[in-house]
C-alpha cells in the first residue's frame, strides 16, 4: 500500500484520527467523530488501541502528553503495524507555531532519526504522518528511558517535546500481535461474506 493512499483519504477530510483509521474502509462513521477504542491496554507508559474497523492497520500504540495547566496536547506519538506489508505507519502530533520546513527529529540516548518532514497542519497542531523503517523501531525499543521530538518554533527557539520509551518494547509486542490477529480475523470475516 503506498503511504499516498494511505494518508489521501485523511487529508481530503481534513480530519485527525487515529492511525488505524487511516487505512479504514468506506464502512467508517460517517459523523466526523472519532473512533473510539474497542481494546485497550495500558503498556509501560504506552497504550495499545485497538479500533473496531475492517482496517489492514487496526491497531496502534500510543503515547500522548499534555500541559499540565491547560490541559492541550503538547505531543502525541501515535504507531501502527500493517501485517499484510510488514510495515509501520507513524503520526506525531505538536503544537502549532511549528518552523514547518526544519521538520522533527526523535531523539534517544543512542539514536537519532533523520530530520522528517510535517505532512499537515489543523487547528490542534501540525503533524509528521509516514512510514517508520523497521530500524527506527528497533532503535527505540533499544533505548531508554526516555526520549524526545526536538522541533524548532517559528520564533527559531528549539524545544525538546521529550515522552517516555518505557513499555516501548512490550507495546510493540503487543500491538502487533493484536495487529496480526485483527488483521486477519477481519479479512476472514470479510470473506465469508
Amino acid at each position: 500500500m503506498k503511504i499516498s493512499h494511505l494518508f489521501g483519504g485523511l487529508m481530503a477530510a481534513g480530519l485527525l484520527l487515529p492511525i488505524p483509521a487511516l487505512a479504514q474502509t468506506p464502512a467508517a462513521p460517517q459523523s466526523g467523530a472519532p473512533l473510539t477504542p474497542t481494546d485497550v491496554k495500558p503498556v509501560g507508559d504506552w497504550t495499545v488501541r485497538c479500533f473496531p474497523v475492517a482496517s489492514t492497520s487496526p491497531c496502534d500504540m500510543y503515547e500522548e502528553l499534555d500541559d499540565k495547566n491547560s490541559r492541550q496536547r503538547v505531543l502525541g506519538v501515535s504507531i501502527a503495524y500493517v501485517p499484510s506489508s510488514d510495515r509501520h505507519v507513524a503520526q506525531i502530533a505538536v503544537p502549532l507555531g511549528v518552523a514547518i520546513a526544519s521538520g522533527a527529529v526523535i531523539k534517544t540516548d543512542s539514536y537519532t532519526s533523520p530530520k522528517m518532514p510535517f505532512r499537515r497542519c489543523d487547528r490542534e497542531g501540525c503533524y509528521v504522518e509516514l512510514l517508520f523503517p523497521q530500524t527506527i523501531i528497533d532503535s527505540l525499543a533499544k533505548s531508554g528511558p526516555e526520549a524526545s521530538v526536538d522541533i524548532v518554533a517559528d520564533s527559531g527557539k528549539s524545544f525538546a517535546l521529550r515522552f517516555s520509551l518505557n513499555g516501548f518494547a512490550g507495546a510493540h509486542d503487543s500491538m502487533s500481535a493484536l495487529a496480526k490477529q485483527k488483521a486477519t480475523s477481519g479479512t476472514a470475516a470479510a470473506a465469508k461474506k
